[in-house]
C-alpha cells in the first residue's frame, strides 16, 4: 500500500465519577443510562510504522508480540486482539504498530476503550484520512465489541475521545455528551483531594459485565434497582460538581459505590475492603471502584487530608497513581 505515513496518537483514561454501568447493553438500550466521568492524564499511546516484510503488532507494556504475515497467518505467544482488528479494518499494509499504556494493565480506567480510540485515530492518521471526536469513538467502540468481540460500554471510547468533564447519555443507540463546566479552583482542589489507587490485582472486566447483565435480562430486582440507582447517581455528581460542592461529590462516590457493590458478590474483594477501611480511617470523605470493580482500581476524595490517605493505602500495599485532569481528548500526528 502506497501513501501510508508514520502516525502516532495517544488517548487519554478516565475517571468515572457516577453512573457507571448503566452505560452497558441492554439496559442502556432499553432503559437508558447516565454517566458522568472526568479524563485523566494517563494515556495509551499507539505508533504506527509503515514498512517491512510482514505486520508487527507489539504492545510494549504487556511484553507481547505478534507477527501477521501472508493469508493472516499468526507468529506469537497471544493474540493481541484490538491491534488485529485495528489492521483487519485499517488496513495500512506491512508496518510495525506499538501500543502503551500509562495505566497498569486491568486498572479499571478505561484503557482499552482509550487503545481502541488511540488505534483507529492513528491508522486513519496513517492513512491521510481525518474523523471527529464522536466518528472516532463510535469506530472505537465498534472495534472493540464488534470487531475484537468484547462487548461493553461506551463511556471509555467517548472520554478517551473528548477529554474534560463530561456527562454522557446513553439512550438506545445514541450517545450524548455533554461538557461539564468546572470552576478551575474547585478542579485544583478536586486534583490534589482525589487520591487514586491501584489494588496491584487486575480483572477482565468482561466476566463481571457478562454475570450482571446475565441478571438483568432475568428480572433480577436488587440488580434493576442498583442500576437504576446509579443512573441517579450521575444527575446528583453533575449537580455536585456544578456546584463546587466536595461534600456532595463524596456523598454520591459512596451511594454509586453501594449501589455498584449490590450488582455483584464480588464486587468489593478483600484487599479493596481493607484499602476502603484505611482510607476512611484516614480522612476520605467518599469512595469507589474505578470501572467495572472486582479489582483494578479505587479512588478516595480526601479534602485535606489526601497526604494521610495516600500514606494509609501504601500501608496497606496500594499503589498511589498520581494524575490530573485532562482537558483534551485523543490527539493524533
Amino acid at each position: 500500500m502506497t501513501g501510508v505515513r508514520r502516525a502516532h496518537a495517544a488517548a487519554p483514561v478516565r475517571l468515572d465519577l457516577a453512573g457507571g454501568w448503566t452505560d452497558v447493553a441492554p439496559f442502556a438500550t432499553r432503559e437508558g443510562g447516565a454517566v458522568v466521568a472526568a479524563a485523566i492524564s494517563l494515556r495509551v499511546h499507539v505508533n504506527v510504522l509503515p514498512g517491512g516484510d510482514a505486520i508487527h503488532l507489539i504492545a510494549d507494556d504487556l511484553e507481547a508480540r505478534l507477527e501477521l504475515g501472508p493469508r493472516g497467518l499468526r507468529r506469537g505467544p497471544m493474540r493481541l486482539p484490538l491491534l488485529e482488528a485495528g489492521v483487519r479494518v485499517m488496513p495500512v499494509g506491512n508496518c510495525t504498530i506499538v501500543s502503551r499504556a500509562d495505566a497498569p494493565r486491568g486498572s479499571g480506567l478505561g484503557t482499552s476503550g482509550s487503545l481502541g480510540v488511540a488505534i483507529m485515530a492513528a491508522l486513519l492518521h496513517a492513512r491521510g484520512e481525518t474523523a471527529g471526536p464522536l466518528d472516532l469513538a463510535a469506530r472505537a467502540w465498534r472495534l472493540e465489541a464488534v470487531e475484537a468481540g468484547h462487548p461493553g460500554g461506551k463511556q471509555d471510547q467517548y472520554m478517551a475521545a473528548l477529554g474534560g468533564f463530561q456527562s454522557l447519555t446513553f439512550e438506545g443507540d445514541e450517545v450524548r455528551p455533554e461538557p461539564i463546566a468546572v470552576d478551575a479552583g474547585f478542579a485544583e482542589q478536586l486534583r490534589t483531594g482525589l487520591v487514586l489507587c491501584y489494588t496491584g490485582v487486575s480483572r477482565v472486566s468482561g466476566e463481571t459485565i457478562t454475570r450482571v447483565m446475565g441478571a438483568y435480562e432475568k428480572g433480577d430486582p436488587a440488580v434493576t434497582g442498583a442500576l437504576v440507582g446509579l443512573r441517579e447517581c450521575a444527575g446528583r455528581m453533575r449537580e455536585a460538581i456544578a456546584a463546587a460542592d466536595a461534600q456532595a461529590m463524596g456523598r454520591v462516590l459512596d451511594e454509586n459505590w453501594r449501589h455498584q457493590q449490590a450488582l455483584d458478590a464480588g464486587m468489593r474483594t478483600p484487599l479493596m475492603a481493607r484499602l476502603e477501611a484505611a482510607a476512611r480511617e484516614a480522612g476520605a470523605i467518599g469512595a469507589k471502584a474505578a470501572g467495572a470493580g472486582a479489582g483494578g482500581s479505587m479512588f478516595f476524595l480526601a479534602p485535606g487530608r489526601a497526604r494521610a490517605v495516600a500514606a494509609a493505602l501504601r500501608a496497606e500495599g496500594g499503589k498511589v497513581i498520581p494524575f490530573s485532569w485532562e482537558r483534551e481528548g485523543v490527539q493524533r500526528w
